[in-house]
């Protein structure tokens, strides 16, 4: 793949300025930068999903597969194993290839153009194995952990997080000559993930992957993409995340010391220029002196090089405004089940204390979000009862994001009658929305943008338990220690699901709720380390 003087604006906001890059076949490429430089963007140009404003991106007409963010799938009517099926359209090559040959037997005209179609059907056949897809398939499923009673269900009954790896699978099954993954470990378990990391470094074909999983990139990637956000400009370096980090604060520390000399010069040409326009008109030495060295300053003025911006991190500052009780939240007897299916928890019961850090563990489809939410009152339970405590105010951020109103502005989805509009875009500058970005609406931003709405909507509420599932997907490695640590600080109640071991450390978890067994057990970083699944 190659990247050719790619040039890209939105407005006045310029993504690629005369961009080149190469990108071997078999090479696996992490692509950084801070947010908003352009790496989904990227992704969409390749896709042809976006136009660039002039240069081109030559793909050589490779198939490409492309697992999003945000999964939208069309028909989730579909059952799973079909969708997962479809990868590959060995069907309908197979019913062309039928069609074909009776053409060929009954037809005396166009031999040659038909032969010609049958030996590109075939060609496509032999490409995605025909003889072996079942197994191939059914290979993938085994070691993606998807559960085989799953493979019958509907693809609009999985919980989020299931949904997400059967996306995975499906795009891995589907044999693309080039992968794009856009943040593909965030629904993944630890098991799980060692296999995708092994079959991504054996993948034959080129790999893009976008993530804020550090520890991912360093163990698939032998490439980095840094797309520089303050010259629109694209870099490449060989090695993994870490070997690029340090390449880059070297290059940084040099090129920040030849601006300065670069500042340095400048500074003096400058005086020395206006010196010479200030001197008397008889001081013809002078004045010549100061013509030639106007335009030695020109010269330096374009040559000056650009120092990256310091961009703003999100500050976030959550204080209950009431104590609450001493046990804000009790589960008594707890069973649920969605229509027609098994119980998800029978006689489930537990209390939760003031100030605990209570941390819901499982594998796919167990229950944790579906607990979360019936802790809202979203889902009613089939027997027993949750209760909360006496001036227990909660505050819930969705895994999904779905809470937030997508028709709605960012200030909108924050408004509240205790805040005034300036104090609230104050507050949401805190978040990285400045200006008139608090205007846009929330269907127009990235997933990792709605992901500081929802955080600011949390902070907004003061509330003293809070219901977090999957807190830090979508959120850069700065950003979610942030949130760790003001988390770890915060004085009311937290009931988690997450999947990221560093950032359930930096919480500080007390207890852990092992689903489905029911069973309540103290922090354990070895059991944590077998675990890391998300709903």
């Amino acid at each position: 793949m190659i990247g050719r003087d790619i040039n890209l604006a939105f407005n006045l906001e310029v993504i690629y300025d005369n961009a080149n890059f190469t990108i071997q076949d078999n090479d696996k490429v992490g692509i950084v930068g801070v947010n908003g430089a352009g790496k989904t963007t990227l992704f969409k140009v390749i896709l042809k999903e976006q136009e660039l404003d002039s240069g081109k991106i030559i793909t050589k007409d490779k198939r490409i597969g492309y697992l999003p963010q945000e999964i939208i799938i069309d028909d989730e009517n579909i059952s799973v194993f079909d969708y997962l099926l479809s990868a590959r359209p060995i069907k309908k090559l197979e019913d062309e290839l039928q069609s074909l040959y009776e053409k060929v037997a009954i037809e005396s005209n166009n031999q040659d153009k038909i032969m010609k179609r049958i030996n590109y059907v075939q060609n496509k056949l032999d490409y995605y194995e025909a003889y072996s897809y079942e197994s191939i398939l059914l290979n993938l499923i085994d070691n993606m952990n998807i559960d085989l009673d799953l493979l019958d269900m509907k693809l609009k009954d999985l919980s989020g997080g299931q949904k997400s790896k059967i996306a995975f699978a499906r795009v891995l099954y589907s044999k693309p000559e080039i992968l794009l993954l856009d943040e593909p470990t965030n629904h993944l378990d630890k098991e799980t993930r060692d296999f995708v990391i092994n079959y991504l470094r054996k993948y034959k074909g080129m790999v893009l992957i976008i993530s804020h999983d550090v520890d991912f990139l360093n163990s698939v990637v032998n490439k980095i993409m840094y797309i520089n956000k303050s010259n629109h400009k694209i870099f490449m370096y060989d090695g993994n995340y870490d070997v690029y980090k340090k390449k880059l604060e070297v290059e940084t520390e040099l090129r920040n010391r030849l601006i300065e000399e670069q500042e340095k010069e400048i500074r003096q040409l400058e005086k020395f220029v206006q010196r010479a326009n200030s001197a008397s008109r008889t001081n013809h030495n002078l004045k010549r002196m100061g013509k030639d060295r106007e335009k030695k300053l020109e010269r330096k003025l374009d040559e000056l090089q650009v120092r990256d911006k310091l961009y703003g991190r999100v500050k976030l500052n959550i204080t209950p405004d009431k104590v609450g009780p001493r046990v804000p939240l009790t589960v008594n007897n707890l069973y649920f089940s969605y229509p027609s299916k098994d119980f998800l928890y029978r006689n489930l019961s537990f209390m939760i204390n003031r100030g605990e850090r209570f941390l819901i563990l499982g594998v796919n489809g167990v229950g944790k979000s579906t607990l979360l939410k019936l802790i809202m009152g979203y889902l009613t339970p089939s027997e027993g009862n949750i209760s909360l405590g006496r001036d227990v105010e909660v505050a819930y951020y969705a895994q999904e994001l779905e809470l937030l109103d997508s028709d709605k502005t960012i200030l909108e989805n924050v408004d509240s009658p205790s805040y005034g509009e300036k104090e609230l875009r104050n507050i949401l500058g805190s978040f990285l929305f400045k200006g008139d970005d608090v205007f846009k609406k929330v269907e127009v931003l990235s997933p990792g943008e709605k992901a500081r709405v929802a955080l600011c909507e949390i902070m907004l509420k003061k509330a003293n338990l809070l219901l977090l599932d999957e807190p830090t997907n979508h959120l850069d490695p700065e950003t979610q220690k942030v949130i760790g640590d003001n988390f770890r600080d915060y004085s009311g109640t937290i009931i988690m699901v997450s999947h990221n071991a560093e950032f359930i450390k930096s919480v500080g978890i007390d207890r852990i709720l092992l689903l489905p067994s029911g069973k309540i057990i103290n922090f354990d970083e070895e059991l944590l380390a077998s675990y890391g699944d998300d709903e």
